[in-house]
Formats: structure tokens, C-alpha cells, sequence
């Protein structure tokens, strides 16, 4: 198996039907959202024949009924997974996932948070304590446990595959339950401070930094802008990540987000008939005399000079 098989940037839904053995939902356009449901065992990649999962993370929840040994990555922790697990992974935080054999199975389904609105499901995914920074959403399973998710995981598959007219405020419903079910389960122990570390809070910055990216209409906005907002996303002290990204890269954390963000402007200015103010209000300035002067720092030119 492919040992970086969850480890995918930031494809399309339409990549993932396209490069897998997945068939999109029939009247899953007709829904405001999207939802699916997979058999991990059966998805394989039809170019290389691994079992894949290229999703794009920075649109997509999942909750995942692990069976296999495998490893979850988060910044400076690890945990170990060997027999089953439930994991839930929010688009807002980097994981690396990691199978340990080629003895993989179980199942998994994804959803956007459009799918899962407050006015149809009566729940604010991002305020839930399953999905808040910090948490390490992955649980051990007892036998029983295991049998019983992947019930409510097989009811899901049936339901999506009928005609029910009702069936997607159903699966909503189950979804709810997976979450619930979960945030009634003690978090496995993990193991902090290993030598990689450094390395993997680096990487998952770096995805982190990256997600944010591209901008592709003037209503976006960077969700995140400072070293802060990082270290908080990643659940690790500030002064910690600036330390590593420093040892690693030579560059500190604000300087490395200056670095992403003016590459992001360039594009803007160059590529797109925005109009400064929209460009700079996309970038996170609430001023426009803020990012004229934050560009012109970097650049030695004004934004109007840099597009004429």
C-alpha cells in the first residue's frame, strides 16, 4: 500500500471520481452540499492500482471507521492506531495519515459543510468539540464498537444507493449520530515530542499555509493571517513553531506567511481585473494603506505601479 495515501494536497471532488473506482451519487447535484460514503478497501487509483483517497481536505469533513494498524500525524503528536478507530478530520486541520501494513479496511464518508447547515441539521460544524483545534480526534474501538459504526456506516451506503425523497435529511441525521457517537469517546493516548516532530510541524504548516491558497473570487478571504492563528491551528505554542520553521527553513513564521501572501498579490494584480481594494480585503487588510505599504516594503513598488 501506499504509504502516503491520506497525504494528498488540495484535489477536486471531480479528481477524486475521476482517478478512483468511486461513482458520484446519482441526484447528488440536485443537493445543496455534497455527501458520499466509501468502502475504504475498494478504492484504488486506476492509473497506479493503490488505494488511494485524493480528496481535496480543504473543502471536506470526514469520518473515518479505521480497521489496520495505522498512524495519525497531528504537528508534534502521534498516535497509534492497531486494531479499529474512529477519526474525524475537519478541512481546518492538517493530519498526516498513515497505513503501518497492506491489511487495510473499513469505511469512511465525506461531506461539505454546506451539506451540514446550521438551518438543516440544527448544528454549527466548527463550534462541535469534536472538530475545535487542539482536540486529537481519533478513538479506539472496542470489537463491539466497531461492529456497531459500521452499521450506521453500511445504512448510509444503503440509503445514499435508494430512492428514498428524504434520504439526504436521513443521512444527515446519521452523520449526526457518527458525531455524536464520538464526542461520547475517550481520545487514544499519544505519543508527544518524537524525534520527527519538527519535521512534521513544518510539513503541516507549510499544508496549512497552503490551503489558504489560491484565491479564486473577490468574496474569499484568508481565514488565517498570522503566526498566532497558525500555532493555533496546530495546536503548538507560538514560539514553538517559529522556533522550528527557523531550525528548518532559516525563516520565521511571519516571514514565511509575508513571503506566501505577496506571492498571492502578485497573481491577483497580474492575473485578475480585481480592483486594489478587493485584491487587499481577499489578502486579510482591513486597510487599503496597509497592504499598499506591506507591498511596497517587499517590492519597492506600489500595487498600482506593479500592474500598469
Amino acid at each position: 500500500m501506499n504509504g502516503a495515501n491520506d497525504m494528498i494536497g488540495n484535489k477536486s471532488i471531480e479528481d477524486f471520481y475521476r482517478q478512483t473506482a468511486a461513482s458520484l451519487p446519482e441526484g447528488i447535484s440536485k443537493e445543496i452540499g455534497h455527501f458520499n460514503v466509501f468502502e475504504t478497501e475498494k478504492l484504488f487509483d486506476r492509473k497506479t492500482g493503490n488505494r488511494t483517497m485524493p480528496y481535496s481536505r480543504r473543502a471536506y469533513y470526514k469520518i473515518s471507521l479505521i480497521k489496520g494498524r495505522n498512524r495519525a500525524e497531528y504537528a508534534d503528536k502521534v498516535i497509534d492506531i492497531r486494531e479499529s478507530a474512529l477519526l474525524f478530520a475537519t478541512p481546518k486541520i492538517p493530519y498526516h495519515y498513515l497505513p503501518q501494513d497492506s491489511n487495510q479496511g473499513g469505511m469512511f464518508c465525506i461531506f461539505t459543510a454546506d451539506f451540514l447547515t446550521r438551518h438543516k441539521s440544527g448544528v454549527v460544524l466548527d463550534d462541535l468539540p469534536i472538530f475545535q483545534p487542539g482536540t486529537l480526534p481519533v478513538f479506539q474501538l472496542s470489537p463491539g464498537a466497531a461492529t456497531e459504526l459500521e452499521y450506521i456506516f453500511r445504512k448510509m451506503l444503503r440509503e445514499l444507493g435508494g430512492d428514498y425523497l428524504y434520504k439526504y435529511d436521513l443521512l444527515r441525521n446519521l452523520v449526526l449520530e457518527l458525531i455524536h457517537y464520538g464526542q461520547q469517546l475517550q481520545p487514544m493516548s499519544t505519543l508527544k515530542s518524537t524525534q520527527n516532530a519538527s519535521e512534521r510541524i513544518s510539513s503541516l504548516f507549510i499544508e496549512l499555509l497552503e490551503r489558504q491558497f489560491p484565491i479564486e473570487s473577490p468574496q474569499q478571504r484568508l481565514g488565517l493571517r498570522s503566526a498566532k492563528d497558525y500555532a493555533d491551528r496546530l495546536a503548538v505554542h507560538v514560539n514553538h513553531l517559529n522556533k522550528v520553521l527557523k531550525e528548518k527553513t532559516g525563516r520565521t513564521t511571519t516571514e514565511i506567511i509575508s513571503q506566501r501572501v505577496l506571492q498571492e498579490a502578485k497573481i491577483l494584480l497580474r492575473q485578475t481585473d480585481w480592483n486594489i481594494s478587493e485584491i487587499s480585503y481577499t489578502l486579510g487588510y482591513d486597510d487599503l494603506a496597509h497592504f499598499s505599504n506591506f507591498f511596497k516594503k517587499h517590492t519597492a513598488l506600489t500595487p498600482v505601479a506593479f500592474r500598469s
